[in-house]
């Protein structure tokens, strides 16, 4: 059956120039499809996981008495929500980067203890937390002080209030809104191509400037590719959503 697939594309290679499929029946460029899916499943679980840890922890410092420790998470989020994705996964790469320390595993190469994998973690997540950050202080503004107020009557902390009571009743109000950001993250996870993050667009990129007669056919996997994750994304949030509604409160 795994012949016939093969021989299937390679004769379209022959009779159809323009659509070679050549990542389905060669074992080198099938390789670098799945290495790049790979990168590009990690990179997306990885930084929606920290955006929401982000959006979690910075959500709840906003209520802080302290007014510096408001002010800095007011600025995290005017800096990422104000500029570019692209500018600032520059930015932490090419900037910080330098000034990251380096290790040398042979005694000759230096090589920096954050790699361009990391780098774009970390931006992609800060990027997506400033979102995340306003998405959960909206739920939060709608849990009635009412609820918060019989919560402190029954002795809770701050800490355990948020914890228990109002952080459960406010991601229920801020799923579609959360779901829409982690959707557009997923998305954005393509520009890590641009400091050489081995993802799906940057393995694409590699086959189609060796052979460019599998551009449309890559370009065409990349489309299906991202369309079905998005899919799943979407499909498994909506039915989180239902599965967490609550009656009174959100949609």
């Amino acid at each position: 059956m795994l012949d016939l697939f093969t021989e299937f594309f390679r004769e379209m290679a022959e009779n159809h120039p323009r659509w070679n499929f050549i990542f389905f029946y060669q074992g080198v460029q099938a390789e670098k499809i799945w290495l790049g899916l790979k990168y590009t499943i990690f990179l997306s679980v990885t930084c929606l996981f920290f955006s929401v840890v982000i959006g979690v922890v910075g959500a709840w410092l906003q209520g802080s008495n302290m007014r510096l420790l408001r002010s800095f998470v007011q600025g995290y989020i005017q800096l990422f929500r104000n500029t570019p994705p692209f500018v600032q996964l520059l930015f932490f790469y090419f900037a910080l980067g330098q000034l990251t320390p380096t290790y040398s595993p042979d005694g000759w190469l230096e090589v920096p203890i954050i790699s361009s994998v990391g780098w774009a973690i970390i931006s992609l997540s800060f990027f997506a937390g400033a979102f995340n950050i306003e998405i959960f202080r909206a739920g939060i503004e709608a849990v009635p002080d009412t609820t918060i107020e019989a919560s402190e009557a029954l002795g809770l902390t701050r800490l355990q209030t948020y914890i228990y009571v109002v952080l459960p009743l406010g991601f229920r109000v801020s799923l579609p809104a959360l779901n829409n950001n982690l959707v557009n993250l997923i998305k954005t996870t393509t520009q890590a191509f641009a400091i050489s993050v081995p993802e799906l667009l940057y393995q694409s990129v590699r086959i189609w400037n060796d052979y460019p007669s599998a551009q449309y056919p890559a370009m065409l996997l990349l489309f299906v590719v991202y369309v079905g994750l998005v899919g799943i994304m979407v499909f498994g949030m909506n039915r989180w959503e239902q599965k967490l509604r609550i009656p009174g409160y959100g949609n």
